[in-house]
């Protein structure tokens, strides 16, 4: 389509269906101002640096979105099980394929990327680079790469992007734009034939290798696939998942984030510290993941595992198990949620929340992903949890709260009854300042090439 195409039909009752879905009716008209001015900003004449040489073909639109965890904290490196979901937050771009090797990646309030994709003989250059590593330069090397292993002869692009996924909110702005830059490559050159596990792989390789940040799989799979989904990662080379229609909402309940707004710098030995401790009690019975051993094998030998791998780690090992378990009963109770009667809905989705206050409990307790031990005066998430707990009690609500992601700073995950919602916004807020409880609204679509007709 051509840019004017596009901001015609972002208007046609199909775009606005389209936008509704993705975003809810509420915000169409601002997402929709978003998507026009993502058009307009892709044209030399508002400083985009392309032309008519380098562009081939139709401009394309393409979505990619944030994602939140509701249950299985701390798993997924561990071969677990995870339930999560897609957000109405996501990383959006308007993009062509180019006649060149190039990319230019433009997204808003970032400085500008660009990436050859061949040296300067004009030989594939998709190997990692050290000094790439850490910027999203390397994201876009290494999903160029994995797409080239795969037998796709993949070709340059240019690209206008914006992001309303919050960053350092625990929403995995990261993975949502990583996986949206795997769809374009997959859409403008493989055909759009890769699964949505298969970009979540895709993408995480490049994180992992290209990037140099070690990450398990959930927050490109929740992104990629889209809903709300359970994952088993028994064999990560084939999660299963799936998919679950959840709609906290139609049961009585707000689902929401916190942001605590601590600061997440000179965390990464906190967050390095849980798998490469979850896998020292692996490696006491001679394995190298804890979904290889039982939580019997672990009680056995607790005399032994607290002298080779410590007490805390003993402690996460536990959490690890009795969170997979939880994994499944909360997948459980939101296929009978979905199959009930509205009158009943209620009462299943409080049984749900009591599982999510088991997870957060274990989080807090077992986990010890609340605290960073090296900043015990930093406690904005244990604040944020015990008003929370605080907030439900004095009001007599059934709510729930935990820690969501990796921890130790940023958001906690709150269900409120949806008639206290306002209240509970201005409890926060209080504490935090304007602006620190964001609602989440589980989106039906994970990364797609949106067809606006």
């Amino acid at each position: 389509m051509t840019g004017k195409e596009i901001v015609k039909n972002v208007y046609n009752p199909h775009g606005e269906a389209l936008l509704e879905s993705l975003y809810g009716s509420e915000e169409v008209a601002l997402e929709r101002q978003r998507y026009v001015t993502l058009v307009e900003g892709m044209s030399a004449e508002a400083g985009f640096p392309i032309d008519s040489s380098t562009i081939v073909g139709d401009l394309r639109v393409f979505s990619a979105p944030g994602r939140t965890e509701l249950g299985g904290n701390h798993t997924d490196h561990n071969r677990g099980k995870v339930l999560a979901a897609s957000i109405q937050m996501d990383a959006v771009a308007v993009a062509a394929p180019r006649i060149d090797r190039k990319v230019l990646f433009r997204s808003t309030g970032f400085p500008d990327v660009w990436v050859n994709l061949d040296d300067e003989n004009g030989k594939p250059d998709l190997s990692p680079k050290a000094a790439e590593q850490g910027t999203t330069e390397s994201l876009v090397r290494g999903i160029a790469c994995e797409f080239a292993r795969r037998g796709v002869e993949i070709g340059g692009f240019s690209a206008n992007a914006s992001s309303t996924v919050l960053p350092g909110s625990g929403l995995s702005s990261s993975a949502a734009v990583e996986v949206l830059i795997a769809k374009i490559f997959d859409c403008l050159y493989g055909g759009g034939q890769c699964p949505a596990v298969e970009l979540a792989r895709i993408s995480q390789k490049a994180e992992n290798v290209f990037f140099g940040k070690p990450c398990g799989l959930m927050d490109q799979a929740a992104s990629a696939c889209g809903g709300a989904i359970a994952i088993d990662f028994a064999d990560p080379a084939a999660p299963l998942v799936k998919k679950i229609e959840f709609d906290p909402l139609a049961a009585g309940y707000a689902l929401c984030v916190v942001n605590t707004r601590g600061n997440h710098a000179d965390l990464t030995p906190d967050y390095a510290a849980i798998p490469q401790e979850m896998n020292a009690v692996a490696q006491h019975f001679g394995k190298s993941f804890l979904r290889e051993i039982d939580l019997s094998q672990v009680l056995s030998a607790i005399p032994e595992i607290r002298r080779t791998a410590g007490d805390r780690a003993l402690l996460r090992a536990i959490h690890f198990f009795n969170e997979n378990q939880r994994v499944d009963a909360m997948a459980a109770l939101l296929e009978e949620l979905d199959a009930a009667q509205q009158p009943q809905k209620r009462g299943i989705m409080g049984r749900f929340v009591d599982f999510v206050n088991e997870s957060g409990d274990s989080s807090w307790e077992l986990l010890q992903n609340v605290i960073s031990s090296r900043k015990s005066g930093d406690q904005g998430l244990s604040l944020a949890l015990a008003a929370s707990r605080e907030f439900f009690r004095t009001n007599t609500l059934h709510g729930a709260c935990r820690v969501h992601g990796g921890g130790f700073a940023g958001t906690i995950q709150a269900y409120v009854p949806v008639e206290r919602f306002e209240d509970y916004r201005s409890c926060m807020d209080a504490i935090f300042g304007p602006g620190s409880v964001t609602k989440l609204r589980i989106r039906p679509l994970g990364a797609v090439e949106l067809k606006l007709q």
